[in-house]
């Protein structure tokens, strides 16, 4: 089994700031016991893993002890990857999640996150 790791700071100017996240960009979905030791491993508040689906891309979060069902910074992380690294040509991507589509939009290189509302109780 072979796949790539990086490891970006979100709402981070340079390294070492911000917040930390690993991001596994897969063709395929590995078993959650593999994800879940591999966030184990990276030790980072959370690692967020994505597989092509449709026009974009399902994600997945896990802290070193859990799936979470939302994570905003291991999501820029996640865009980050797919334009600086794997090359992604579009305006904007959107993950498919737990909590519902999430869009990323770059605009000259600065990455935005539309978060879904939810209804106050």
């Amino acid at each position: 089994m072979s796949f790539s790791i990086f490891q970006g700071d979100a709402f981070a100017s340079r390294p070492f700031e911000g917040n930390p996240a690993a991001v596994v960009p897969l063709d395929q979905w590995l078993p959650d016991e593999v994800m879940q030791s591999i966030a184990a491993e990276n030790n980072l508040a959370e690692t967020a893993f994505f597989v092509p689906e449709g026009d974009g891309f399902r994600i997945r979060w896990f802290t070193p002890t859990v799936e979470v069902k939302l994570c905003g910074h291991a999501t820029l992380a996640a865009a980050f990857v797919l334009y600086e690294k794997l090359h992604w040509d579009q305006a904007q991507v959107v993950f498919q999640s737990l909590s519902g589509p999430l869009a990323v939009v770059n605009s000259g290189g600065l990455l935005t996150l539309d978060f879904p509302a939810q209804p106050g109780v």
